[in-house]
């Protein structure tokens, strides 16, 4: 694929192909809790991990509106590379933001538009007061530490992360940085057995006095204090993760209403519940837009008010996708209790949107806090 191909191609409906594919792979990746390689290099080829880059740098041109709907129909034929890809589309999106309103952050764009190259964010084990520790050396510091929930570490290129530092103050900060994962003392556990989104390669990130230049440090910021650069990170990076969760509902309203329309004959309410089902999913869809359009491809301000409301958005999206799913499998009854089913599938998968930053009750307080300040 040349520059003038990546530039004029129909990303909606390249994934909708590339996703005939996912489909039939997923039942065994969750079956295996294995990952999902095999899609991950078909996205390599057509070059999806650079889609969102501007095309000044070698990248697809995609807005971020265009991304949040490739990831939300990507989830309907793979939920679980849908929500690994979205880790690394929302560093894309931060970056871009800041190359925008800052003019920084070109050098990372080029580099991985130009290699195709995977960001992993650890951003789950890091919000304000992050973990693992940095030391002080010459010409940089050594990290140790556990970075757990690391969707994608084990088929990513760079991790973007932070760790906690005492400084020359003797007060802890939390420095912000990436580093390659063929680094020195970096591996990757095999811990990844759970529930649902079986399939991220959520493995633990594990850090023995891994090499940290002074170079790689982009932000200093004070341990346990709400930070500005969060709300771009939030305003970008929400959208894009729900996104997949919005799309694991709407595939199981399709199934609903393709099992509801076989079985309406022996039943009085299929009807009513397939009605109450859309009301669920248009709740669903509209709170998710609404988190897009506040992000506005990029051409926002960062404000609390902002992120007040993606952070709201975030979890009223979490747990009317939720609702979808089990109103589904309410509607076509017991066979979605079978794992045959891939509405079983999707009831796992989904149960996970309530622990992206923030979860629902650690939101409520974050918000109530700041409203009453």
């Amino acid at each position: 694929m040349d520059a003038t191909t990546h530039s004029t191609t129909n990303w909606i409906e390249l994934i909708h192909e590339l996703g005939k594919n996912f489909e039939q792979r997923a039942r065994n990746y969750d079956k295996e809790g294995t990952f999902p390689f095999n899609n991950y290099e078909e996205l390599k080829k057509h070059k999806f991990f650079s889609a969102a880059i501007p095309l000044e740098f070698g990248g697809g041109g995609l807005s971020h509106i265009e991304m949040c709907n490739v990831i939300r129909i990507m989830a309907h034929y793979c939920s679980s590379t849908a929500l690994a890809f979205s880790m690394h589309q929302h560093l894309i999106a931060a970056t871009s933001w800041k190359y925008k309103h800052k003019n920084a952050g070109a050098l990372m764009l080029q580099n991985v538009a130009k290699n195709e190259l995977i960001l992993i964010s650890t951003g789950a084990r890091d919000w304000l007061g992050s973990n693992g520790e940095l030391k002080k050396i010459e010409g940089g510091y050594l990290l140790s530490g556990k970075k757990h929930f690391a969707s994608q570490s084990v088929a990513g290129d760079i991790v973007v992360t932070s760790a906690t530092y005492l400084n020359t103050s003797n007060e802890w900060q939390v420095n912000h940085f990436s580093a390659p994962m063929s680094a020195d003392g970096i591996s990757v556990a095999d811990d990844w057995n759970v529930m649902g989104m079986r399939a991220t390669g959520s493995q633990t990130i594990i850090f023995n006095d891994v090499f940290i230049p002074d170079s790689a440090i982009v932000l200093e910021r004070p341990k346990n204090e709400f930070h500005p650069v969060w709300h771009v990170v939030l305003t970008v990076a929400l959208p894009l993760i729900m996104a997949a969760y919005v799309g694991i509902a709407e595939k199981a309203m399709e199934i609903a209403i393709e099992k509801g329309k076989k079985y309406q004959r022996n039943t009085n309410h299929m009807p009513y519940m397939i009605g109450k089902l859309n009301n669920s999913l248009l709740s669903a869809q509209s709170q998710w837009k609404s988190m897009y359009q506040l992000t506005n491809d990029f051409d926002f301000k960062p404000s609390e008010s902002t992120t007040l409301d993606m952070l709201t958005f975030k979890t009223n999206v979490a747990e009317a996708t939720k609702q979808v799913v089990t109103e589904a499998m309410e509607a076509i009854g017991g066979q979605s209790f079978y794992r045959q089913n891939i509405l079983e599938k999707l009831f796992r998968d989904v149960q996970a949107s309530a622990f992206h930053p923030l979860p629902k009750w650690d939101q409520h307080l974050f918000t109530g806090k700041l409203l009453l300040k």
